[in-house]
């Protein structure tokens, strides 16, 4: 029998997001002058800087490309940024080569199709609530909140409560 998700969490060094239906809701508000606008829930930023400042990888993945997106995460202290990617697998092997990762310590949330297939490789694959139901499928673990809406913040949350880091982190801050 496998691990739970929860025995799989113990080993997670690295977080990989998609943007599109994980960080934002899905929507985009379109202006007139066809400049597209999403919403970032504070929460999941919370977290994912926590994280970072933590020790963990942290990775954005995403086939959209926008800059307002990128100085959000960038931000955060995230700097492992790829947006406009074709093709997540190829960027995914490059990354973990890079920094030297191993894949069954990587958890990666996507909530649609262009993920599936990186999602098939990492040791912990996993979605927002209302992801596709291909997506859904394959994960190992559902998040109980939706895309946009603290999905992310759930799943950094559990790992390191899980690595009794969660409050660590917190101890001595005040901000």
């Amino acid at each position: 029998m496998g691990k739970s998700y929860k025995e799989i969490m113990n080993e997670i060094t690295t977080f990989i997001f998609d943007v599109d239906g994980v960080l934002t809701d899905s929507s985009v508000f379109v202006t007139n002058e066809g400049e597209m606008l999403r919403t970032m829930n504070i929460r999941d930023g919370y977290a994912m800087k926590a994280a970072v400042e933590s020790g963990y990888n942290v990775c954005i993945i995403s086939g959209g490309s926008n800059e307002g997106v990128r100085i959000r995460l960038r931000n955060l202290g995230i700097t492992d940024i790829y947006l406009g990617t074709s093709d997540k697998v190829e960027t995914f092997d490059e990354y973990t080569d890079v920094y030297s990762i191993n894949s069954n310590q990587v958890l990666y949330m996507g909530d649609d199709i262009p993920d599936y297939h990186v999602m098939k490789l990492v040791g912990l694959p996993t979605c927002p609530q209302d992801a596709s139901p291909e997506i859904k499928a394959i994960a190992t673990y559902i998040s109980h909140k939706n895309g946009g809406k603290g999905a992310a913040r759930d799943v950094i949350e559990q790992v390191m409560k899980t690595q009794g880091k969660w409050m660590a982190h917190f101890d001595g801050k005040h901000d």
